[in-house]
């Protein structure tokens, strides 16, 4: 039987009493009756009712935090229970697109072979949205540009990568790319870290009130350094394949603004479960499984 904290949360997340008893497997009359019960024992209205379902009052908003930690609570247990250290069940995890094409692919392909009973779903994003789903636990973890120093996370390098600043070809320097009337950038949207550390460094030479050129994919960004509409800075090894076809040309800063660590987040207050930890064994480079094993 569900605790009237997690009836709350589904009634307040569907938005209507029959909704949530549908979820919950029960009938509709129990849901009202635990409300009911739970505004009681409280002493305030958690509801509103109209002819469209029902809305939070101010104190059922004040209390639905609560409740949400409750049913994320409930939900780790019932994972634990069920964990007997063999890797299986579902694994949601995140990353950005640039470690996906440079680091993941060798990782996902030899970790399913080994662990053929875990479901894995990797989704793509910014760090700003990869943060932001780790804390909401919509992810149990995730590889983003660091350092994040966020007092909910727990961050772990993982990768280290040597950042260039690609233009289009022939351009054999980096002043030349800078030296233009007007500058424009091409980067992922909003909340991609490369982006912004690209605009740190021509900010700290000077130049500011950039345009940018915003794509959702390194393919469009490729496209659009090499045929002259900007530039851009991304991981040199990612780089690589299309410098050597002669599509664009690179451009190393130093090594203060080019070294970039790829960190795996995950909260400090969940569990690393059997198939994570097996995941990060696997993805964790050769020389720092030695380290973590001594």
């Amino acid at each position: 039987m569900c605790s009237s904290d997690l009836i709350f949360e589904a009634v307040a997340r569907l938005g209507g009493m029959n909704r949530a008893a549908a979820e919950l497997h029960t009938v509709q009359s129990n849901v009202t009756a635990r409300i009911r019960d739970l505004e009681a024992e409280l002493g305030a209205p958690l509801f509103e009712r109209h002819s469209r379902g029902v809305s939070l009052t101010p104190a059922g908003r004040r209390l639905l935090p609560y409740a949400g930690r409750v049913r994320d609570t409930l939900d780790e247990a019932k994972r634990a229970v069920t964990d007997d250290g063999t890797p299986s069940g579902p694994l949601i995890i995140g990353s950005l697109e640039t470690t996906t094409a440079l680091r993941l692919s060798p990782v996902l392909s030899l970790y399913a072979r080994k662990h053929p009973a875990v479901d894995v779903t990797l989704r793509t994003g910014t760090t700003a949205e990869l943060v932001r789903m780790v804390l909401a636990r919509q992810l149990e973890g995730a590889f983003v540009c660091g350092p994040v120093a966020h007092p909910e996370l727990e961050e772990e390098g993982i990768y280290r990568e040597e950042m260039v600043v690609m233009t289009a070809p022939g351009i054999r320097s980096l002043d030349k790319a800078l030296d233009v009337t007007e500058l424009k950038i091409v980067v992922l949207r909003l909340g991609c870290s490369y982006r912004q550390r690209l605009e740190d460094i021509l900010a700290q030479r000077g130049i500011v009130g950039l345009r940018r050129l915003e794509f959702g994919t390194l393919e469009a960004i490729f496209g659009c350094v090499a045929a002259g509409l900007g530039i851009t800075f991304l991981p040199k090894a990612l780089i690589g394949p299309v410098w050597r076809e002669g599509r664009v040309a690179m451009h190393e800063v130093s090594p203060r603004e080019g070294q970039v660590e790829t960190m795996f987040i995950r909260r400090r207050d969940s569990r690393v479960s059997s198939a994570l930890g097996a995941f990060l064994e696997q993805a964790r480079p050769v020389t720092r499984r030695s380290a973590a094993a001594e």
